[in-house]
């Protein structure tokens, strides 16, 4: 099994080769064999080193099942609900640890096996999530593998050779083993625009001065309607939003792209928190600017809320304990994240015995967990259309990314904002292509480029699209199956779709056809995202301040779909501060708003053809569609809803 992520052309290796490192022979001791995360790599281009020095330190995440899900499903249902007695009564981590964590006695026993061989337990609050740690000795030992160490494309790395195995009275309650192979391949859902067009762009911006042609906070605010508001006194004082990222933060960063704004911000708003030991040191490399883009776009849009930053390495138990310590810190009202992994590539290694079946259920513990607990949680749903595992397996089937399609976060799609409007103009400045070419807001989907071949300098039609592979993460899910509130809502499960696209039977490569008829097809049952969307096109996108970048800290022509969960996370700190309180798991309730006449929310659904994420469009006439869900939201009116739901007004 393997880790949070593998790069593409690893996964694609190893779909293509069907390669795998000769099992270990494991100990008669060994009772069950375990779910864990990133086991025997899938590939011959992987080198192995020799045995991890038996002294070497490492970090290991067991996760636990929940106690009684079908109860904690339907409460959660039941405090999104204004007619149930429950609604709004959240718990605290300590109630939810007692309704539905493993009993004391049960971790008690596993805690107990490890510190037998030496190893420290931390258990969380939430008693869902022990970490552990020790030497890769003391590991081998408990867990009857032998790690070794990897090394693929200048990363150094240890996994393990053999599946690992622990007594059937310690195993019965483990969901997951993360962290065994701490290899580090995640990416960011952060888009920028292709490097021709950033050579002909002057960046601007000095140490002071943010550059001209994006988006500003201020323009982003007005534009949904976010500014009334501010006018309001509502700045989301009193309020605590958190960001999950795997890449650490320059501190000096966000404050100087607020001032570089104008937006009063008390330099002591932002808290760094380090889970398993923190993601190492800021840099390019690791992601930092992804980080650096998450708080200062969060807290533009809330600039009276504190933020927590959990940084975290970049492992699958990284990853998850970040989220998992999050919700059981319980200090923030809102969460965001803006990291992903395609379905395909989970399905694919979960297939080969190289990932936990498991795996994707302890993000959706965690997620679940929070929405009992009252946290918003906004995930960023993808930047390459339809095709998310284009991004990290290389392939060419439609797929969705995770944790997005986890049926307890509000995932968040994009949209091209009006060239003529507000919108940073790079392709009518650099690329000549007229503001006519987007005339109102729709789907981020860049087959509205395609027929420029020639202002791209490219051979022909089809080579540019194949390059410009970037749109509105969406689509259904094949691992979690349609929620409740997504039950009656109209353009579920029937949609629209613009096949320029045809896979290979392969799914290696596709055909492309730039003049597609529409089809309708029915989805398979699965959970739809994207929830909501906000602009995400780099060509209207934004900039970024972060030291990673060099010296000019100022960088335009950034987008993708990570820009929208960190402003959702910044919208919900205004919410919240609306409501007097936590509003909680938002889907339920905008769901319910969607369907009113006076619905909060703008729908792409009345231009198919030209409103696409590269493959599924609006239906006329439906309230959500698999390129940008619900819409676009009126913040006023979306807060108004809130608060009414809650009694406010």
């Amino acid at each position: 099994m393997r880790g949070l992520k593998i790069s593409g052309k690893l996964a694609l290796m190893a779909v293509m080769m069907g390669a795998v490192l000769p099992a270990l022979a494991t100990s008669a001791q060994a009772d069950t064999t375990l779910n864990q995360g990133m086991g025997p790599v899938g590939t011959q281009n992987v080198a192995v080193f020799g045995n991890t020095p038996v002294d070497t330190a490492v970090t290991v995440s067991i996760i636990l099942k929940i106690r009684n899900q079908n109860q904690l499903e339907q409460y959660i249902r039941d405090t999104t609900t204004p007619a149930s007695a429950q609604f709004h009564n959240f718990l605290s981590t300590s109630q939810f640890a007692q309704n539905y964590g493993p009993p004391d006695g049960t971790i008690e026993a596993i805690v107990q096996y490890f510190q037998g061989y030496g190893i420290t337990a931390q258990v969380d609050s939430n008693h869902l999530d022990i970490t552990l740690n020790g030497t890769a000795g003391q590991f081998n030992q408990a867990f009857r593998v032998q790690l070794l160490n990897m090394g693929y494309k200048g990363k150094q790395f240890h996994a393990p050779k053999g599946t690992p195995q622990v007594p059937d009275s310690v195993a019965g309650n483990i969901l997951a083993v993360l962290g065994l192979n701490n290899y580090s391949p995640f990416a960011s859902d952060a888009q920028r625009l292709p490097q021709f067009v950033l050579n002909k762009l002057q960046n601007g911006g000095n140490s002071n001065t943010p550059p001209g042609g994006v988006v500003t906070p201020q323009q982003f605010a007005a534009h949904y309607q976010i500014s009334p508001l501010y006018q309001q006194g509502d700045l989301g004082q009193g309020q605590t939003l958190g960001i999950v990222t795997l890449a650490s933060l320059v501190p000096t960063d966000p404050v100087a792209f607020w001032h570089g704004y104008g937006i009063p911000a008390s330099p002591n708003r932002v808290s760094l928190i380090n889970v398993d030991g923190g993601a190492g040191a800021p840099s390019a490399a690791t992601g930092s600017s992804e980080t650096a883009l998450d708080v200062e776009q969060s807290g533009a849009v809330a600039p009276g809320a504190k933020i927590v930053v959990y940084q975290a390495p970049n492992t699958d138990y990284g990853f998850v304990d970040a989220f998992f310590q999050a919700v059981s810190d319980n200090q923030v009202g809102s969460l965001s994240a803006s990291w992903g992994e395609s379905e395909s590539a989970i399905d694919y290694f979960v297939a080969n015995g190289e990932e936990s079946p498991g795996y994707a259920q302890a993000f959706n513990e965690a997620f679940m967990e929070a929405a009992a607990q009252g946290i918003s949680t906004f995930v960023s749903s993808g930047d390459t259309g339809a095709y998310a595992a284009f991004a990290d397996m290389g392939t060419t089937n439609l797929s969705v990314l995770n944790p997005a399609d986890s049926p307890y976060v509000t995932a968040v799609g994009g949209t091209t904002l009006p060239w003529s409007d507000v919108a940073g103009n790079f392709g009518n400045t650099i690329l000549g292509i007229p503001n006519t070419v987007v005339t109102k807001e729709r789907a981020w989907g860049w087959d509205y480029l395609w027929p420029y071949t020639q202002n791209f300098g490219a051979p022909n039609e089809t080579s540019l699209a194949e390059s410009l592979i970037g749109g509105s993460g969406g689509g259904y899910s094949t691992l979690f199956s349609q929620p409740f509130y997504q039950n009656g809502i109209s353009g579920i499960p029937r949609f629209n779709a613009v096949p320029y696209f045809t896979p290979t039977q392969d799914n290696t490569a596709w055909n492309f056809n730039p003049t597609p008829q529409g089809v309708s097809g029915t989805s398979n049952g699965g959970r739809g995202l994207p929830d909501l969307s906000l602009n995400a096109d780099p060509f209207t996108g934004y900039d970024i301040y972060s030291q990673v970048f060099g010296s000019t800290p100022w960088s335009a022509g950034w987008g993708g779909t990570s820009f929208g969960a960190p402003q959702f996370n910044g919208i919900a700190a205004l919410v919240n501060q609306q409501a007097g309180g936590r509003v909680g798991f938002w889907n339920p309730q905008i769901y319910h708003f969607a369907q009113q006449d006076n619905s909060p929310f703008t729908s792409m659904n009345t231009d198919g053809i030209s409103n696409d994420n590269l493959y599924y469009t609006g239906t006329p006439g439906a309230i959500w569609n698999p390129a940008t869900g619900l819409g676009y939201p009126d913040g006023v009116m979306l807060a108004q809803d809130f608060q009414h739901e809650h009694g406010v007004i």
